[in-house]
């Protein structure tokens, strides 16, 4: 990778958000996680979607768009195609709202299941699709 490439902003975003990614990873492969176990899978998951959201940010704004919000990302990322279940990452962007707020242990098993059934998915298709993207 030329040095042009490393300095383009959303490729360095993506080098922190593939750490965080990598991490969700080996929490999501953690069957029947203790509560601290899950406390963990729940911080990865903010970590991973914080800097997923920013990195669709610093992509559209390279493309000329203008960004606000994660929920402005999350929706000119859908329309111009980046990612494919709109519904999901607004859900995600939710519970991560959520989850940073409180800690229920209710609330907190609801969220990995949603983690491991819904989010983790749309973020593996991200990864992947901005890996591609990079190693062209």
């Amino acid at each position: 990778m030329n040095n042009e490439i490393k300095d383009i902003r959303w490729i360095q975003r993506f080098q922190n958000f593939e750490k965080a990614f990598k991490l969700l990873g080996q929490s999501i492969n953690i069957d029947n996680p203790s509560e601290v176990e899950r406390a963990g899978l729940i911080q990865f998951f903010e970590m991973s979607f914080e800097l997923a959201w920013k990195l669709l940010k610093d992509y559209l704004e390279e493309e000329g768009f203008i960004i606000k919000s994660p929920r402005a990302a999350i929706k000119q990322a859908f329309q111009s195609g980046i990612i494919e279940n709109g519904h999901a990452w607004m859900d995600a962007l939710k519970d991560r709202n959520l989850t940073v707020q409180t800690y229920e242990e209710k609330i907190a098993i609801e969220v990995d299941n949603k983690i491991r059934d819904s989010y983790y998915p749309v973020l593996a298709k991200l990864y992947d699709d901005f890996k591609q993207m990079i190693n062209k």
